[in-house]
């Protein structure tokens, strides 16, 4: 209480201690919510302006933490809502097979494993049905965002957050019924979860990872389908292409090793609590390794069930150096 009297009265330093404990999940819920990692970051930079100028308007009716999420969820709702995120355009030239389909997630960011170490997981309420891990991985946070902004908002604090029905209307100025029934459309839309994955850095996680990479590298088709789910998804936002089962993606994989030949380096890191690499090719005419994009897999049980590239403008997220020697 004598803290947030300190931050009332104009402390800074008070303030920046009331909110500092909040900022990492703050930033992940809204990640969540927008599955962009660069949006996120200006929605938590709103919550926190929008919190120090609202302070005398805090009654401490609700704990702090609940407070900011309060905000940061209905930023995130106003950003979604005013949002002009235009369709990409393809180009015409692109030397692609035909996908399975379209997809509609075109925006979506990986987020930094990093990220999620600087804070430590928070004990989600009583009825969250999600683990912290899973609620964070991109197959989650893809089927998130397919939902319409209220049913997004009232799954993550329901299932994810664990707030109880009363408390979600409350946070989001609804009725009880209207979360209730945005909760079950939401629920019914969500993906079934896959097998789980390998403990991340256990023996069983570093075998396939290895046999991925042995393949991935020499862009041997067959042996990366053989690691593969027959339902593999393969994606590669903002680009809408999407690639689904062994067939479309052998396809797809042969064209690409037609066009590369191989991927002459992959510098590990994670992303969502999953195994990631910075992907390089040698420029033929220097002679230097060039980053081409950054590839995160999704895993169930021992198999890749998805593969998902982004561009090489996320590179500074994980501290990928655009060339290598």
């Amino acid at each position: 209480m004598e803290l947030l009297d300190r931050a009332r009265s104009g402390d800074r330093d008070a303030f920046s201690a009331l909110v500092e404990p909040h900022r990492g999940e703050l930033r992940a819920h809204c990640y969540r919510m927008l599955g962009s990692l660069q949006d996120a970051e200006d929605a938590l930079q709103e919550t926190l302006l929008s919190a120090w100028l609202g302070l005398d308007g805090f009654e401490g009716r609700s704990s702090v933490r609940t407070w900011l999420y309060r905000i940061a969820t209905n930023r995130c709702l106003n950003q979604l809502r005013s949002a002009s995120r235009q369709p990409v355009t393809v180009p015409e030239s692109l030397p692609l097979p035909e996908p399975s389909r379209l997809g509609e997630v075109t925006w979506l960011q990986p987020y930094p494993d990093v990220l999620l170490a600087e804070h430590p997981d928070q004990a989600p309420g009583p009825e969250a049905r999600y683990e912290s891990r899973e609620a964070i991985s991109l197959a989650f946070v893809t089927a998130v965002q397919l939902l319409p902004p209220n049913q997004r908002a009232v799954l993550l604090l329901r299932d994810v957050l664990g707030y109880r029905a009363g408390e979600t209307a409350e946070l989001l100025g609804l009725t009880e019924d209207a979360v209730t029934s945005a909760l079950k459309r939401a629920r019914v839309r969500m993906n079934s979860p896959q097998t789980a994955p390998p403990a991340p850095g256990g023996p069983d996680e570093r075998e396939l990872l290895d046999r991925f990479v042995a393949a991935f590298t020499e862009l041997d088709v067959d042996a990366l389908i053989a690691l593969m789910t027959d339902d593999i998804w393969v994606r590669m936002p903002p680009l809408p292409f999407e690639y689904r089962g062994s067939e479309a993606v052998h396809r797809f994989f042969s064209v690409i090793r037609t066009l590369l030949g191989r991927i002459d380096r992959l510098v590990p890191v994670r992303a969502n609590g999953q195994p990631a690499w910075g992907e390089y090719m040698r420029d033929r005419v220097t002679g230097v390794l060039r980053l081409g994009g950054v590839v995160v897999i999704g895993l169930s049980g021992d198999r890749v069930c998805e593969f998902t590239r982004f561009e090489t403008a996320v590179a500074p997220y994980f501290g990928i150096p655009r060339t290598l020697d």
